[in-house]
């Protein structure tokens, strides 16, 4: 409902959607790590949700790299320092991947009236995929 409502707003009102949606979707990533027992405070857990994000909304051959670093999750985590370091993380790849994958959507978004309608079939739709994507990684980290 948050894309009908800024859709329906036009560029003033869809400003707002993409912070807006980015912080449910992200929101959403932390509720489903702790309904399948990770904890979120733990700065490895975080890097798995962002992994699992970028494999929700990237391009298809960034897609397949996160992918490959899911499947080897104790591999991945042997790359990055016990301590969180946000200096290890590509924080500009991983905003413009995030950025192209829904572009066009998200203009669409902007045209007043008829952005309600895109907005609200949009924001169902991200919001499934990434659903999709995170129920299917927690799984694959459970059974592997």
């Amino acid at each position: 409902m948050e894309g009908a409502g800024t859709g329906a707003g036009g560029i003033f009102l869809g400003l707002a959607d993409f912070p807006l949606l980015l912080g449910l979707k992200i929101k959403f990533l932390f509720e489903v790590a702790s309904l399948y027992g990770f904890d979120v405070k733990d700065y490895r857990e975080r890097l798995y949700i962002l992994h699992l994000f970028q494999l929700a909304f990237s391009s298809e051959t960034r897609r397949a790299a996160s992918y490959r670093k899911i499947l080897n999750w104790q591999e991945t985590l042997k790359g990055f320092p016990p301590e969180l370091k946000l200096e290890s993380i590509d924080w500009q790849l991983f905003q413009q991947e995030y950025r192209d994958h829904i572009d066009l959507v998200k203009m669409l978004q902007l045209i007043p009236g008829f952005g309600a309608v895109v907005g609200l079939c949009a924001n169902y739709t991200l919001m499934n995929k990434l659903g999709e994507t995170a129920i299917n990684g927690y799984r694959l980290r459970w059974y592997s």
